[in-house]
C-alpha cells in the first residue's frame, strides 16, 4: 500500500496555536490562526459570559486569515478565572492593553484591527484612544441593557477615534445603534443579539473593510 501523500501547507501560515498572555488581572488565553508574517494583525474578543467560538467571531476569522491576516481570539482573564460578568471596565481594559500590547510585539509592523462581540465590542471601542487601531469591527454592540434605552453606552462608539464598523440584529433586546454613531452600521435582518443565521452577509460586509484597514 502506497503512503498517503502529506498536505502541503502553505509557507508562513499558521493553522492554529494557542498561547497565554500574563497581565494584572489574571492570564489571557489566546488562540492565533492565519500568518506567521501577515498583512495585518486582528485581535477579537468575546461578550460578557461567552467564548472565542461564537459563530459572528469565527466568521470574522476566516475572512481575516483569507485576506492574510494574523487573527488572535482573546478569552479575556475573568472567563479564564471562570467568572461570568467582566466586572470592573477600568480593570478590564488595563488589561486588554496589556494583552494587545503583547500581541502587538510579536506582529511588528502591521496594521491593528481591533473587534469584538457585545461587552468585547465595548471594550475594543473604549481602549481604541490608547491602542489606536485602523478600525474596529464591532459584533452585537450592546446600545443599552434592555429595556433600558435611557442607559445609553452611544459615547463608546462615538469616542473610538478611528473607524468602526458595527453588525447588529435589526432584533437585538440591547438596540441598535443610529447610522451616525459609526462609520458604518449595518442591520442584520431577523437576527437577535446571538447573530448565528448570517454567516454570508456578516462576511460580505467585513471584506471590504479589512481590505482597506490592512492597506493603511
Amino acid at each position: 500500500m502506497e503512503p498517503r501523500a502529506s498536505r502541503e501547507i502553505e509557507p508562513g501560515v499558521v493553522r492554529k496555536r494557542n498561547i497565554v498572555v500574563p497581565t494584572a488581572a489574571g492570564d489571557a488565553h489566546v488562540a492565533l490562526d492565519g500568518r506567521t508574517s501577515p498583512r495585518f494583525l486582528l485581535v477579537l474578543t468575546h461578550g460578557a459570559a461567552g467564548g472565542v467560538e461564537a459563530p459572528d467571531l469565527l466568521v470574522v476569522r476566516r475572512v481575516a486569515v483569507e485576506l492574510g491576516g494574523a487573527v488572535a481570539r482573546v478569552l479575556q482573564p475573568y472567563r479564564v478565572a471562570g467568572g461570568r460578568a467582566p466586572g470592573s471596565a477600568v480593570k478590564q481594559d488595563a488589561a486588554w492593553v496589556e494583552i494587545v500590547t503583547d500581541l502587538r510585539k510579536r506582529f511588528k509592523g502591521v496594521p491593528l484591527i481591533q473587534g469584538g462581540r457585545s461587552n468585547g465590542a465595548r471594550v475594543a471601542c473604549r481602549t481604541a484612544p490608547e491602542l489606536q487601531p485602523t478600525g474596529i469591527i464591532a459584533l452585537a454592540f450592546p446600545l443599552h441593557p434592555p429595556g433600558k434605552p435611557e442607559m445609553t453606552r452611544v459615547a463608546e462608539l462615538r469616542s473610538a477615534g478611528t473607524e468602526v464598523v458595527v453588525l447588529n440584529g435589526d432584533r437585538d433586546p440591547f438596540g441598535m445603534p443610529d447610522a451616525a454613531d459609526a462609520t458604518l452600521v449595518h442591520a442584520l435582518p431577523g437576527e437577535t443579539h446571538a447573530m448565528k443565521k448570517s454567516a454570508k452577509e456578516i462576511a460580505s460586509v467585513v471584506d471590504p473593510w479589512l481590505r482597506r484597514w490592512s492597506d493603511s
